[in-house]
């Protein structure tokens, strides 16, 4: 039969039929029982209907976010850590201090250095109500201070230019504002009861993977070397000020790490000298533990005189995110002292102080 001859075209050699023959009755399409066969019966009495060419599917781009990863950034400051990421302490410092090829950004862009924190609620154990040195003597003063104030600190830093002794190496400015305000003092107006002033310069340096790996699974990951001033501000009795250089180096492993930091204080004349016995109370070896499992951050800092262990200084501060998906955002913070020289004007006054706020932990 024709309808068979056409069917069977349709399915052996894929032969379209060009015009529908009308002349055979559809029904007879019906008496085969193969669906495929049937189908083709059917097209090749009315035409195969034209079915429009599929588009292409579209490829799904594949986005790489490893934050440290240059690949797929449009700019190198896009390969650095961003807010909400868990770091690692060993990436932190790589981000902080710019370590590796993939951490490191533009020159005189102004970010955090030291933590950047306001403590509302801080108190001091003994506040010092007359200050003392032995070439400015006591300061008269008939402010009585209370023993709950606020505490804040500001403290910024730029990189100034890079790779000029070793690869990767970079040289820093920076600076710290500390100051301890009677905010709760209505009585006499609020005064800030004090306040330190801080620049400094630093040169830092990543070590080598050859030389960086140390026994016990630690890793030596950086040095630098700084100088650095500070000062109250103020005028005699009060007048507190020197400068110092220092060395140091961070070391880590895994959630810990070491930073140990040398002071070399830079001699004055006796004249100019508003503290000459200042190291023999705030310490002359500056170690830090730190401690980054994660989202939460601990680090006790330890001020050491070698020659009188009875002084120094010993300060916890802890901190721990508002919210627990941007890491690097706002966060709580704790911070415990206790020794000597929590100010500069309280360098030889041995004092205990709490204090609970918070801080941008951003850089």
């Amino acid at each position: 039969m024709r309808i068979l001859a056409s069917a069977l075209g349709a399915l052996g050699t894929s032969v379209v039929v060009a015009e529908p023959v009308v002349d055979v009755p559809a029904a007879d399409c019906r008496l085969l029982t193969e669906a495929q066969t049937r189908l083709a019966c059917y097209d090749g009495i009315f035409g195969a209907p034209q079915v429009p060419a599929a588009e292409p599917e579209k490829a799904t781009p594949v986005v790489d976010t490893a934050v440290n990863s240059v690949s797929t950034a449009t700019s190198v400051e896009e390969a650095a850590p961003q807010p909400g990421v868990d770091l690692s302490l060993a990436e932190a410092m790589d981000a902080i201090w710019e370590l590796t090829p993939e951490t490191r950004r533009r020159q005189f862009v102004i970010r955090t250095y030291m933590p950047n924190y306001l403590l509302p609620l801080h108190y001091i154990s003994s506040v010092n109500q007359t200050p003392y040195s032995p070439t400015r003597g006591a300061a008269s003063d008939d402010k009585h201070y209370l023993n709950t104030e606020a505490k804040m600190q500001i403290s910024l830093r730029a990189k100034m230019a890079t790779s000029l002794l070793f690869s990767g190496d970079s040289v820093w400015f920076a600076y710290t504002q500390k100051s301890s305000w009677q905010v709760w003092d209505h009585a006499d107006s609020a005064p800030f009861r004090t306040t330190d002033y801080q620049p400094e310069a630093i040169y830092v340096t990543p070590v080598p993977e050859s030389l960086g790996n140390l026994p016990g699974g630690w890793r030596w990951r950086m040095a630098q070397v700084g100088l650095a001033h500070q000062s109250n501000g103020q005028s005699d009795p009060l007048s507190r000020s020197w400068n110092r250089l220092y060395a140091g180096l961070g070391v880590e492993r895994g959630e810990f790490g070491l930073f140990v930091q040398p002071m070399f204080r830079i001699p004055e004349s006796r004249h100019d000298d508003d503290n000459p016995d200042l190291l023999d109370y705030i310490g002359k070896l500056e170690l830090r533990g730190v401690w980054f499992p994660g989202k939460a951050t601990a680090t006790v800092t330890a001020r050491i005189n070698p020659d009188n262990l009875g002084r120094g200084s010993w300060q916890l501060d802890w901190s721990y995110p508002f919210d627990e998906t941007e890491p690097m955002g706002p966060r709580w913070y704790l911070q415990l002292f206790t020794g000597y020289g929590e100010t500069l004007l309280d360098y030889n006054h041995r004092q205990t102080s709490l204090g609970v706020g918070v801080m941008l932990f951003q850089f």
